[in-house]
């Protein structure tokens, strides 16, 4: 697969699993990857493997996110890179913490998309940007206070980005997996009490892996889909459905 031969594309939160996987679907069709990440460490595993240029910034730095971008001839941007927070109520929350996944996950991806659609419109090509969001943004999910807004938040800067920038050829789309069940995730979502009834509700009945996302982004990305944008996709095993 050649498809993406020529075409540079930013993926934030490369070092994690969801990004990793992007980074290497995206390579083996032929793209050239910016795997990005907040240092240079978390990225270096990644990048030796795949051969992706790392590209190291904090996605609450405004500045950081402008230097690491400028000048660069994109065609595509994965919105990969977030951050969990805290498994609370809205009785119990801290606000700070709320404050920080909203600062990392919608206006840090707001930001990459702000900075990387300008050197897109630049190439004159138009593109592709993909936000990964969560089924969390689709329904309530007890605990998710924080997360679920922000990546609510993440689907509409999505659907705005898309009428904004569909002139200049530019799709916009979100996916919207479930859990991805990894050793970050499994202190919570491996829990006998909260995984059975999660995976009981869900129509498919398991835990979705890395690859799972990792295709329907880059087929996002991709010339196939070149009349989808505006979309949250979800990929949940049915479970929004209910």
């Amino acid at each position: 697969m050649t498809e993406f031969t020529d075409r540079t594309i930013l993926v934030t939160g490369a070092g994690g699993g969801i990004g990793g996987a992007t980074v290497r679907h995206l390579i083996a069709a032929g793209a050239t990857v910016l795997a990005a990440g907040r240092d240079a460490e978390g990225l270096a595993a990644i990048c030796a493997e795949t051969g992706a240029e790392p590209v190291v910034f904090d996605l609450e730095s405004e500045e950081d996110i402008r230097a690491a971008i400028e000048g660069r001839d994109l065609y595509g941007v994965v919105n990969c890179g977030g951050w969990g927070g805290e498994i609370a109520t809205p009785m119990d929350t801290d606000i700070d913490v709320f404050d920080k996944v909203m600062s990392i996950n919608a206006r840090g991806s707001l930001l990459v998309t702000k900075y990387a659609s300008r050197e897109m419109i630049r190439v004159g090509k138009g593109g592709a940007i993909v936000n990964v969001s969560s089924q969390a943004s689709l329904v309530a999910l007890s605990g998710h206070i924080s997360y679920g807004s922000s990546k609510a938040a993440l689907d509409n800067i999505t659907r705005v980005s898309a009428l904004e920038l569909g002139g200049y050829g530019i799709r916009v789309n979100s996916v919207n997996p479930t859990v991805v069940m990894t050793p970050m995730s499994a202190w919570y979502w491996g829990r006998p009490d909260i995984e059975g009834p999660f995976l009981e509700a869900m129509p498919l009945h398991k835990w979705a892996t890395e690859d799972d996302i990792a295709a329907p982004i880059v087929f996002l990305l991709s010339d196939g889909a070149g009349m989808i944008s505006g979309v949250s996709l979800p990929i949940d095993g049915g479970y929004s459905s209910r």
